[in-house]
């Protein structure tokens, strides 16, 4: 199972791909999609959405794990954080893939053993479950860390929310990888 994971932001969005053959994990990939804040929230958004497409099609993972909005002070920031949530879901949906979500507590808790893990401590765990020779920057690890907890929490069949079924009520678009 390869299983793209998706840390959401307006300014910076984390990616990263995991693949799952036999228990055993494998880092495929992992970047960050940077957008400047000079530019209309609609061109940043077209910019996830694209940067998104273009690592889908190019590795055609089997699910995308998208990391839930957090309880934020800032109700502008956490609109802004739905903004790319809601792009990057889109981005998943047109591709037919089926889309899951974890809460961070939940994340930090599947990889460091301790929901209010630091983003350094999740970092040191990505890099070390995945065997990787350079530490990802902390908005890539994020999105590994969503994929290894997706994988974890797939292969026990608990707690899985998202959107279990490949079935769209609307056509999809021509293969959107042409």
């Amino acid at each position: 199972m390869r299983v793209l994971g998706i840390d959401p932001g307006s300014h910076i969005t984390g990616y990263g791909i995991v693949d799952s053959d036999k228990g055993n994990l494998t880092h495929i990939c992992n970047g960050s999609i940077a957008t400047d804040s000079k530019n209309s929230l609609t061109v940043r958004l077209n910019i996830i959405f694209d940067s998104i497409h273009k690592v889908i099609c190019e590795f055609t993972p089997h699910a995308v794990v998208v990391e839930e909005i957090f309880y934020a002070k800032n109700a502008r920031s956490a609109i802004m954080l739905g903004h790319a949530r809601g792009v990057a879901m889109l981005c998943a949906a047109q591709h037919s893939l089926p889309v899951f979500e974890y809460s961070p507590m939940k994340i930090k808790q599947a990889i460091v053993g301790y929901g209010n893990a630091t983003k350094e401590q999740v970092q040191k765990m990505v890099k070390a479950i995945l065997n990787i020779n350079l530490m990802p920057k902390p908005d890539a690890s994020d999105a590994l860390a969503a994929a290894i907890c997706h994988i974890h929490h797939y292969r026990q069949g608990s707690g899985v929310r998202g959107q279990g079924s490949k079935t769209k009520p609307w056509s999809p678009i021509p293969d959107p990888c042409s």
